[in-house]
């Protein structure tokens, strides 16, 4: 499978929803004054990680959801870049949650508990009523990730950040639960994945 050389993965700030903890999806939610802060924080991070010279020769790719989009945007203008300049692509969207969007784990599990039960079971491949399995997520990122050459920034979603680990060798038990921090760099290579900075370093 085609990769990048390296990945700089940058999750968007933090929503209203992500407070109340409700599943988004595609759901086109805005980023909250607490994500707006998070965005300019991961552009001094981003900063610090890659040389000058090399930041402005990488390309900029972001899902075309507002949260990612505003992320985007307010990240390249702390950087001093034009905010515009960046190539959003669908691929890039977050895994679809179809029904279950805009409920909590809590809801979902009292509304329909065989579904939450079957994805429970094989979190990789269970896609919910109108929704998208991590595997579906997979094969589109495999399709776009074939078209960038050398290293990229990306910009895009907690779901994606998983199936894009594992892409890049992650085993997908855990991989698929962890924490995806919001305000840091998820630094990808082949069989080489981490957060930066590290907790205490920032």
């Amino acid at each position: 499978m085609s990769l990048p050389a390296r990945v700089y993965f940058i999750r968007h700030g933090e929503t209203d929803w992500n407070v109340a903890g409700r599943l988004q999806g595609h759901t086109d939610t805005e980023l909250n004054a607490n994500g707006r802060r998070q965005a300019i924080i991961a552009a001094k991070a981003l900063a610090q990680l890659v040389p000058a010279q090399e930041l402005a020769s990488l390309p900029f790719f972001a899902s075309p959801l507002k949260r990612v989009r505003q992320t985007v945007e307010i990240l390249r203008s702390e950087l001093g870049f034009e905010p515009l300049g960046y190539t959003a692509d669908d691929r890039l969207r977050e895994i679809a949650f179809g029904s279950w969007e805009g409920r909590t784990w809590p809801e979902i599990r009292t509304r329909d508990p065989v579904g939450a039960r079957n994805r429970d079971n094989d979190l990789w491949a269970y896609a919910p009523p109108g929704g998208e399995s991590y595997a579906d997520v997979a094969s589109r990122l495999q399709s776009f990730l074939a078209g960038v050459e050398g290293s990229a920034v990306i910009l895009s979603h907690g779901g994606v950040a998983r199936a894009l680990m594992t892409l890049f060798g992650a085993p997908r038990a855990g991989t698929l639960e962890l924490p995806i921090w919001q305000g840091r760099i998820l630094q990808l290579e082949r069989g080489a994945i981490a957060w930066l900075p590290k907790p205490g370093h920032a």
